[in-house]
């Protein structure tokens, strides 16, 4: 019987949970990295044994990709050493933000603060800075969210290796069609709220939280921003608003079903000045067809909920019926084996969560 395996990352540490195919009953181990910040974690599921990738920050060390070929019993260090910025470039990196499997046999991608994109070649191992992406002109000119500047989203293109999308807090989204040597601002019609009116459709600068598509629909992007949802058919070409019928248009996960490219997942919260959902309730919002339409679910969410769902703290596994799982900034993580029908909590009282990945083994 196929297992399942969920990470959660957090401000201090790493849990690892652990579960059948029916995913009612967890074990859980951690915390791994204890006190370390982990903002991204992955597991590479391509070959023959499963590899953990996680990406974890000390205040001492500072960031450093970490594997497991044991599901966490054991951890070393990538051989290559943190992910850091070349000899004969003047920053360095605070955080890995996103690791990523990319669409060829060993290849992983690294987001990190301040805003790089790194490949490796070799499973994580040793990564490479995306020169191309750091000398672009535009790069000078990045803000910073609250969290900080960071690629926190890298989607490789499915079907075409050289195809990149990637998008940065604050700076918007960017595609490269040639292996990651050129990028190109693909931010039309997205809605850059906290400009002054006239000025709020920049080239470039939006603030987008999250991005996300389904492998079987490549051309078509689902985008949470700073203020809107949006989806692109040409892979962000234009952007078109999804948002009405959401209580809110802020938040910060995007999440795409795996076996439904019409279907997705947010979690809306309230603005800036009151970052939690609306009425306190937390609810998860779905739609069937590509944000034509949304529906609430809420069976078995709690309500006076004052915290939000971070942009990497929601994620579907790929069994059928999916599993769909959030972490929440009060340390409780909440998991549906029904595609969010119903949810119960399987984790509480954890440090704040940045990070969740779920992956069927």
């Amino acid at each position: 019987m196929a297992s399942t395996v969920l990470l959660v990352g957090t401000r201090k540490g790493l849990w690892i949970g652990t579960s059948d195919a029916a995913r009612v009953d967890w074990q859980w181990t951690g915390p791994h990295f204890d006190m370390e910040e982990v903002y991204s974690c992955m597991v590479d599921t391509r070959g023959d044994n499963p590899r953990l990738l996680v990406g974890a920050s000390s205040s001492w060390t500072g960031p450093q990709v970490w594997r497991s070929d044991d599901l966490g019993a054991s951890w070393q260090e990538t051989p290559g050493g943190a992910v850091r910025m070349p000899d004969d470039i003047d920053a360095s990196v605070e955080r890995v933000w996103q690791l990523v499997p990319g669409t060829e046999p060993g290849v992983v991608y690294a987001g990190t603060e301040p805003g790089a994109v790194f490949r490796s070649t070799d499973g994580g191992e040793s990564f490479e800075l995306l020169r191309g992406l750091w000398n672009h002109p535009h790069r000078t000119q990045w803000g910073e969210g609250f969290g900080g500047q960071a690629f926190h989203t890298i989607l490789p293109h499915p079907a075409d290796p050289q195809s990149l999308t990637v998008a940065i807090s604050t700076g918007g989204v960017y595609q490269t069609d040639d292996g990651g040597e050129t990028w190109q601002p693909r931010n039309d019609g997205i809605r850059a709220e906290f400009l002054p009116e006239g000025q709020q459709y920049p080239e470039f600068g939006q603030c987008v939280h999250k991005v996300a598509r389904h492998p079987d629909a490549p051309d078509r992007l689902f985008l949470q921003n700073h203020g809107g949802v949006y989806r692109s058919d040409d892979q962000g070409g234009r952007w078109e608003s999804i948002a009405d019928g959401l209580p809110a248009d802020f938040g910060f996960p995007m999440v795409v079903h795996p076996h439904n490219p019409e279907t997705i997942f947010v979690f809306p919260i309230q603005g800036g000045d009151a970052r939690y959902p609306v009425d306190a309730k937390a609810r998860v919002w779905r739609s069937t067809d590509a944000g034509a339409s949304w529906q609430e679910l809420g069976t078995g969410l709690p309500e006076g909920f004052f915290v939000a769902v971070m942009r990497d703290a929601m994620d579907a596994d790929s069994h059928d019926p999916a599993g769909l799982y959030f972490g929440g900034r009060n340390g409780g993580v909440f998991a549906s084996a029904d595609a969010g029908e119903t949810w119960r909590e399987i984790v509480q009282n954890l440090p704040d969560v940045m990070v969740v990945r779920a992956a069927t083994l």
